[in-house]
């Protein structure tokens, strides 16, 4: 990290350093906790400003990213193959039901009628999943990751919008983000940032703006395994004249179970098991393709002009309106691209679609055009339909194979999002696990993956065709699509901070053309597409009635602290015995003494010799190092061995240490604060000592922060160098002893406080934990009372709880309840 950076800094920040006396040395090591967050700032030049809990953020400069692949072309090879079975297999199979809804809504008349339907379906497949995610949405990424959610985080950390405080100053010290030179891009970008975060109004639209997206992910997640699972074995029907529609559904249900409960094996080994047959279900793709070109005639190709969707219009408006929504379906599993990102690189991503899918995706809807030009009676089943007779069977059992794979993008999908919204306080907790120690954005949430299922099976055996289903489908898919565009021309205000007439472009084509495709499925929604977004808000009011109850919760945790006053007249024993050990009070607090603290001094006899305040906080970032992970700060004078920890942990980061691992990381940490406190405090008293002979002695004085940066107090101005040695010579022999005293005061001070934390740690460590429950206050509303006594109560007594993901023993835990009034 340079000496010198651009960043953001209060106009009050460095009159801190000023305040010298008693009174002030009595609080040295106090936490200046009641600091307005709201000062007014500037943007400066200045070199890194040490503090206690950006110290250790100081060392490393970023964040490791996660992109340091093998090079090797094996490398390379088994990255597209698992990008194949993981990424495109939605997308991929599209045209296995594509023209089926899109006909069904819109019988076929002539020839023309073909050419537009196809035209409408090339311009959507090129519009959407190629220009809009390939080329710009896939950059919107959060340090790899990508959804909905990822979208969010990215917008929190760069302005403070999240209206839960998962956020930190110092969390900011590991995106990559900086602020560019001064120009009119920043400067908007400036006012929107100020724009949200003084708005309330916004926040909270942007919260119901991404929670709404989130339970479209959900609900695509749904709807994607039924529909290609029921449109691959939709073509037994034309294979073996005795299969019925119900014989249909028995055996997707049936296949359905078989694909969920192989879920858990993880995605890079399922995704490179099935990589290969999906590159080989491509490349049929676009053999049948070819194949159908050549026999039925290349007229289909007059359909990459655009003309032919004027034409498809004008003949017969209401009718080409309403098959937009079939024609959406050749788009499906484009967000599943973006939001599987976090288990691939971009560039894998946008090299296998641009070379291979998005080649043999255009020669399989052309083959099937060209078939139904000359073919227009059977407009069903189409894809199988153009089956030459004698491959058949063996294309079948590729579709099969290609459907059930194409299932689990937005599976995975799903997975990722809900892990994302869990981190930051929108989605109740649950068990996640992590099927990759390479890879740790793969992962498995059992419980998500059963609902999943239960869900599929009832869509499958309710609806029971795919055509009733394709329409649930769109409206789940252009959901996600709408609050992905409006996401993206956010960061590209606020981040990106380009022109805005591209910004502009960008939303009104894009957001224009989704609502078009928008109007038309819900046009079709008492066909039965009202179930999927029923199903769509039940799982949004879960979600708001978490977030809601989280922070009522959060807030009043705030308001009921303990104040420094109190701690201050109880004296260094606390108002009670310090015995020997080390206790770990869990909290959710980042600033101030949890009120579940004095239920601890009120409730025990005793209290351990050192306590530490530590709590968890799941930064909305995806990995924290461990060289970063504790954060610490002195809470009350030395002699009463108190301090607060702050872990941090990004939602792509495992929170499943051992226990003695984790206590050991926490007590180096510990250790190396307490030294560089020290050092500090020396370099402090140096520097007095210098501005007290300021007129006898003029010299250079070198300070080295520990992020290596140096600083110089009061550089000379004499241009030699001679003086300046005698000078210094001069005053290190009049100061000798007094420095030499306190420089040996200060290790004793040291030492005595290293030796007090081992004696400690030797005791033993304990877990205080407090389990804290909401309740509404008599006089609320009846619908708060309801949400918060009832719904929320419910959902926090049958959700994980923060306990659940520490492996501690029982002997070593301690649990104390309290009640909120909110």
């Amino acid at each position: 990290m340079d000496s010198t950076e651009s960043r953001w800094v209060a106009r009050d920040e460095e009159e801190d350093s000023d305040e010298e006396g008693e009174s002030s040395s009595q609080r040295m090591g106090l936490e200046s906790e009641e600091e307005d967050d709201n000062v007014a700032q500037r943007l400066i030049r200045t070199g890194p400003r040490i503090d206690s809990f950006d110290v250790e953020a100081l060392e490393v400069p970023g964040a490791p990213r996660n992109d340091s692949e093998d090079d090797s072309l094996g490398r390379h090879i088994v990255l597209a193959l698992q990008t194949l079975g993981v990424v495109f297999g939605d997308v991929g199979t599209s045209p296995l039901y594509t023209f089926d809804v899109l006909f069904n809504k819109y019988p076929l008349a002539q020839k023309e009628d073909v050419l537009g339907a196809l035209s409408l379906v090339l311009y959507t497949l090129i519009l959407i999943p190629l220009v809009k995610y390939i080329l710009v949405v896939l950059w919107a990424n959060d340090d790899g990751e990508g959804g909905t959610f990822a979208l969010y985080s990215l917008i929190c950390r760069n302005a403070k919008a999240s209206l839960l405080p998962n956020q930190l100053p110092s969390d900011a010290r590991i995106s990559s983000f900086r602020l560019k030179v001064p120009s009119p891009e920043l400067e908007r970008s400036l006012k929107i940032k100020e724009y949200l975060e003084n708005s309330l109004l916004l926040k909270k639209l942007l919260l119901i703006l991404v929670l709404f997206g989130t339970s479209m992910v959900i609900a695509d997640g749904v709807v994607t395994p039924a529909m290609s699972v029921m449109s691959a074995f939709s073509g037994l029907k034309l294979g073996i004249s005795s299969v019925e529609q119900d014989e249909v559904v028995m055996i997707s249900i049936a296949s359905l179970i078989v694909l969920f409960s192989i879920q858990r094996f993880g995605t890079s080994k399922v995704g490179l098991a099935v990589g290969p047959a999906l590159f080989i279900w491509f490349c049929s793709l676009g053999f049948l393709g070819i194949y159908n070109l050549f026999k039925y005639g290349t007229d289909v190709l007059r359909a990459f002009s655009p003309v032919y969707i004027y034409y498809f219009f004008q003949r017969n408006p209401t009718q080409a309106w309403m098959s937009l929504g079939g024609c959406l379906l050749c788009a499906t599993g484009s967000e599943a691209m973006f939001a599987d990102l976090c288990y691939f690189s971009v560039r894998s991503v946008q090299l296998t679609f641009l070379f291979l899918v998005l080649p043999c995706l255009i020669l399989g809807y052309l083959g099937q055009a060209a078939f139904l030009m000359e073919n227009f009676t059977e407009n069903q089943q189409v894809f199988f339909s153009s089956i030459p007779s004698g491959a058949f069977w063996p294309i079948f059992l590729i579709a099969t194979i290609a459907a059930l794979i194409a299932s689990r993008a937005m599976t995975t999908a799903t997975f990722s999002c809900i892990k994302q919204s869990i981190a930051l306080g929108c989605f109740p907790r649950l068990k996640i696990i992590h099927t990759s120690r390479k890879f740790m954005g793969q992962i498995y949430i059992p419980v998500i993956n059963w609902f999943l299922l239960v869900s599929c099976v009832a869509f499958v055996a309710t609806f029971g065709n795919i055509y009733e289903i394709g329409n649930a489908y769109g409206i789940a898919e252009l959901g996600v699509m709408i609050m992905t565009t409006i996401f993206v021309t956010i960061i590209m205000l606020l981040i990106w901070q380009i022109n805005i007439i591209f910004v502009l472009c960008f939303f009104t084509f894009f957001l224009g053309l989704e609502l078009l495709f928008f109007s038309s499925v819900l046009g079709s929604v008492v066909d039965g597409s009202w179930v999927m977004l029923v199903f769509a808000a039940v799982l949004f009011m879960i979600m708001y009635i978490w977030n809601y109850g989280s922070k009522l919760k959060y807030e009043t945790e705030v308001k009921q602290k303990l104040s420094m006053d109190l701690m201050m007249e109880l004296g260094s024993n606390l108002g009670t015995i310090r015995a020997p050990g080390i206790g770990l009070v869990y909290n959710e607090l980042v600033k101030g003494i949890p009120a579940i603290f004095g239920h601890f001094l009120t409730t025990l006899p005793a209290i351990h010799s050192m306590i530490i305040f530590v709590c968890i906080k799941y930064v909305p970032v995806p990995v924290v190092p461990q060289t970063e992970r504790f954060l610490f700060r002195r809470v009350c004078p030395k002699s009463y061995h108190v301090f607060r920890c702050i872990a941090r942990y990004g939602y792509k980061d495992v929170r499943k240490e051992h226990h003695l691992t984790f206590e050991q990381l926490l007590i180096e940490s510990l250790e190396k604060f307490i030294r560089r406190e020290a050092q500090e405090r020396s370099l402090e008293s140096d520097e007095d000592r210098d501005t007290d002979s300021e007129n006898e002695v003029s010299c250079s004085n070198i300070l080295v922060a520990p992020n290596g940066s140096v600083y110089s107090l009061g550089v000379p101005l004499l241009p030699g160098y001679s003086s300046i040695d005698k000078t210094i010579s001069e005053a290190s022999t009049s100061f000798d002893e007094p420095h030499d005293e306190a420089v040996t005061d200060a290790r004793q001070s040291l030492e005595r406080e290293l030796s007090f934390i081992h004696k400690a740690k030797e005791s033993g460590v304990v877990y205080l934990l407090g389990h804290g429950d909401i309740r509404a206050r008599k006089e609320s509303w009846f619908i708060k009372k309801l949400v918060i006594n009832y719904f929320y109560s419910f959902l926090r007594r049958n959700c994980r709880r923060g306990i659940a993901s520490l492996s501690v023993p029982h002997t070593n835990l301690m649990q104390v309840g309290m009640t909120y009034m909110v």
